[in-house]
């Protein structure tokens, strides 16, 4: 009597079940590689950018790994289906292992955000503390306290690479001080300046004038024309032609 054909799967698992094979068992994890991926792809969803995919396959890759060792072949059950939920729970008890929040305090923190979007969605405005407190029953010192612990609870490695840009660089490298000047910068708004004082020092006289009570005196039109005795619309008539000149100059730097 003939033996009965098997397919490389069937056979990997034959090696497997009796005797633990490990050349069997890669095998049937690379087989199975493509569910682990589906899972990280799901769970990945809903997830901080921060969040690495790669760990998250990391973790799934040990819950495929337990569901091989742990897969008793005679019940009536499939593998990826059992597979599936090993490799899904491992992904998520990684994920809360990892976690800085207690869990009490991450319910109340969906709790908080949930009733500000809801909020922020009826009223097409920014809403306050109070009117978060009063959605949740919360007091308004909680939700402000829930808020700002949530916050400092995403950490951001600055060696980490900056997932948003196409570049290598770390997130160390993008950090943008927003208050420094940097030499570029001084040096085209030093040039800006003095193109600027040149074209105003070019203007004829009166729209000179024009422009310093404008622009330093903060006068109103109406206001100058009575300083120079003209009409409110003449005055903005030279007040036009000079900032027509004016702007030419500003098309380069912006």
């Amino acid at each position: 009597m003939s033996e009965p054909s098997y397919t490389a799967e069937q056979t990997c698992w034959k090696k497997w079940n009796s005797s633990r094979d490990k050349d069997a068992g890669d095998e049937l994890l690379r087989a199975y590689l493509p569910l682990v991926n589906y899972h990280v792809q799901r769970i990945s969803v809903g997830l901080p950018k921060s969040v690495n995919k790669d760990e998250l396959r990391s973790l799934g890759m040990l819950g495929l790994y337990d569901a091989l060792e742990k897969f008793e072949p005679e019940r009536d059950l499939k593998f990826d289906t059992y597979a599936s939920f090993r490799v899904r729970g491992a992904i998520l008890d990684g994920l809360r292992r990892e976690d800085w929040l207690p869990r009490s305090l991450r319910e109340k923190t969906k709790k908080v955000e949930a009733a500000i979007e809801k909020l922020e969605q009826m009223n097409l405005r920014s809403v306050t503390p109070q009117e978060v407190a009063d959605e949740t029953g919360f007091s308004e010192n909680e939700v402000t306290s829930v808020l700002s612990e949530s916050f400092f609870a995403n950490i951001l490695s600055i060696d980490e690479e900056n997932r948003d840009s196409e570049s290598r660089e770390k997130v160390s490298y993008s950090i943008e001080d927003k208050k420094a000047v940097t030499p570029e910068n001084q040096l085209l708004r030093d040039e800006l300046h003095s193109e600027l004082a040149l074209v105003i020092g070019q203007l004829p006289e009166k729209e000179q004038l024009v422009v310093s009570l404008f622009y330093y005196e903060e006068l109103t039109l109406t206001e100058i024309g009575q300083v120079l005795g003209l009409s409110t619309s003449r005055i903005s008539q030279i007040h036009s032609k000079s900032l027509f000149r004016i702007r030419q100059v500003l098309k380069k730097y912006l």
